[in-house]
C-alpha cells in the first residue's frame, strides 16, 4: 500500500516503507525572501542548499509535494559515477574546456556523495561496493573496453573485467565480461534525500513543502517564485525539478520541461534472500547494470531484498505482468534463486533526452538550472548541486563543471509523449543483436 505523510501521499515503494519520516516542514505562505531560491527538494536542491549553507548564504527550497517524494526518492539507489551513454570524450567534443571539467567532476561523483553521506553523518544504507556493468554479449566487451580506456585516462578507478571475473563477482554465467568502477555502489535514496534534508535545516536553511511553484519571473533585480498561497523573492534562482518540471505547472519552465520525455522506470524489490542464496548472488553487493537497453539491473538492500526492475508496455495490469517477467530473467540469470516473490513494486519518471546528456542552463541573471539525468542522477546530483551553489555565488564560468546550453525543445512534445514506452520494441531489437 501507498502511504501518507503530511498531507502527500507516497507510492508504495521499498523506500517509502523502510525509510523513517522526514522532517515537518511548512508550507510557503504569503510573502517571503531570500539570497537564494530553489525550486525543487530533491537530491539537486537539496545538495545546492547544503553547499550554500556551509558558505553562509541564505536559501530557501520550494517543493511541490515533499522532499524525495519525486525522482530523488522513488529510483534505484545505484551510485554510478558515469553517464548511460556518452563517454569522456563525448562530453569533451561536444563542451570543450566545460566538458574536461565536467568529467572530472563525473568521474568523482560517486566519491563526493559518500564522502558527504559519511561528513553529515546521514544514514542513507550506503554501500560503496562499487558499480559493474557487464556486458550481455560477446561483442559488447567493445563497450567496456572503450569505457575503460577512456574513464582511465582520466584517473578512474576502474577496471575492465573477463568473463570468468565477471562470472565470479555476479555469481551468474549470463554475462561476457565487463566494467568495473570501484568508487560506484547503492544507497537507500530517499533516506539520503531526508538526510540531506535535516542536514540542511539544521544548517539553517529553510524548505517549504506541500508548495507547487505555478511560475517564477524576473521583476526588478529579483526573482520571484509564485505558488497558490505565497511568494518568494530572492537575488538568485536555481530550477531544480528535472523529470517533474511540467508535471505541476504548465507554465513553470516550458523550454526546459519540453526538452525531455518524461518516461516511466519501473523498480521492484524481492523478498529478502537467505544468507546461503544472498552469498552466491552478487556475493561482494556491488551495485549492477548491464548494456540491454531494456536494462538488467540489480542491488541489494539493507534487508537482503534484490531491488531491480523492469520495462512494459501495453494495456494490462503492468505491475503483475512486470512482476512474471522479471521473476524469470532473474531466474535465467541466477537459478540458484529459486523462486521470486516481489513485495515491491513502484515507478516514477526519469528524464530522458535525444543524445543521454544532460542539459545544464543558465535562465538569466543569477538563475541556473538542469534536467535530463537518464537514470543517473544519484551520484551527478551531489556534486552538480555544489557547482550550482558556486554559480550562484559568482564564480566565473570559466571555473565550473558546467558546461551550459541553450534549451532546445523535443518537437512535438505532447504529441510524442504518450509514444515514448515504445521505444522499448527498438531496444529489444538492438539488444538481441550482435555488435559487429
Amino acid at each position: 500500500m501507498s502511504t501518507t505523510t503530511n498531507h502527500v501521499q507516497w507510492p508504495a515503494s521499498l523506500w517509502a516503507a523502510q525509510t523513517p519520516p522526514g522532517p515537518d516542514l511548512p508550507a510557503l505562505q504569503g510573502s517571503q525572501h531570500a539570497d537564494v531560491v530553489i525550486i525543487g527538494g530533491g537530491f539537486t536542491g537539496l545538495s545546492t542548499a547544503l553547499h550554500l549553507r556551509e558558505s553562509g548564504t541564505d536559501v530557501a527550497i520550494v517543493e511541490a509535494m515533499e522532499p524525495g517524494w519525486g525522482a530523488s526518492g522513488r529510483n534505484n539507489g545505484q551510485v554510478i559515477p558515469t553517464l548511460s551513454r556518452p563517454d569522456p570524450e563525448d562530453l569533451i567534443a561536444r563542451h570543450g574546456a566545460a566538458g574536461e571539467r565536467f568529467v572530472a567532476m563525473l568521474r568523482d561523483s560517486a566519491s563526493t556523495l559518500f564522502d558527504t553521506v559519511r561528513r553529515y553523518n546521514i544514514d542513507a544504507e550506503h554501500e560503496q561496493a562499487g558499480w559493474v556493468q557487464p556486458v550481455h554479449t560477446p561483442g559488447r566487451i567493445k563497450i567496456a573496453e572503450r569505457r575503460f580506456k577512456q574513464w582511465s585516462k582520466f584517473g578512474a578507478q576502474v577496471e575492465l573485467l573477463s568473463r570468468d571475473q565477471a562470472r565470479e563477482m555476479l555469481g551468474s554465467d549470463a554475462w561476457h565480461g565487463g566494467f568495473w568502477n570501484k568508487t560506484g555502489g547503492h544507497i537507500n535514496p530517499l533516506a539520503l534525500v531526508r538526510g540531506l534534508a535535516r542536514t540542511v535545516l539544521s544548517l539553517g536553511g529553510r524548505i517549504y513543502a506541500r508548495s507547487p511553484v505555478i511560475d517564477f519571473k524576473r521583476q526588478g533585480d529579483r526573482w520571484v517564485v509564485r505558488t497558490a498561497q505565497g511568494e518568494l523573492s530572492a537575488r538568485a534562482l536555481v530550477l531544480a525539478s528535472n523529470a517533474y518540471s511540467g508535471e505541476f505547472s504548465k507554465a513553470l519552465a516550458p523550454d526546459i520541461a519540453h526538452e525531455v520525455m518524461p518516461v516511466l522506470s519501473w523498480q521492484m524489490a524481492t523478498q529478502p534472500l537467505s544468507d546461503n542464496v544472498r552469498k552466491t548472488i552478487i556475493p561482494d553487493r556491488q551495485a549492477m547494470s548491464d548494456t540491454h537497453g531494456e536494462l538488467y539491473f540489480a542491488r541489494y538492500d539493507a534487508r537482503n531484498r534484490l531491488v531491480t526492475g523492469g520495462a512494459v508496455i501495453g494495456p494490462g495490469n503492468k505491475a503483475e505482468r512486470l512482476k512474471a517477467r522479471v521473476a524469470e530473467r532473474l531466474q535465467r540469470l541466477w537459478p540458484q534463486i529459486g523462486e521470486v516473490r516481489f513485495d515491491y513494486v513502484w515507478n516514477g519518471y526519469v528524464g530522458m533526452t535525444t543524445d543521454y546528456m544532460p542539459r545544464i542552463h543558465r535562465l538569466g541573471p543569477d538563475a541556473y538550472g538542469w534536467t535530463g539525468c537518464n537514470g543517473r542522477a544519484v551520484a551527478l546530483t551531489i556534486p552538480l548541486g555544489a557547482e550550482l551553489a558556486k554559480a550562484v555565488r559568482g564564480v566565473p564560468a570559466g571555473e565550473l563543471a558546467l558546461p551550459f546550453t541553450e534549451p532546445v525543445k523535443i518537437p512535438a512534445h505532447a504529441l510524442l509523449r504518450p509514444f515514448a514506452p515504445l521505444m522499448l520494441l527498438l531496444y529489444r531489437y538492438r539488444d538481441a543483436r550482435e555488435i559487429a
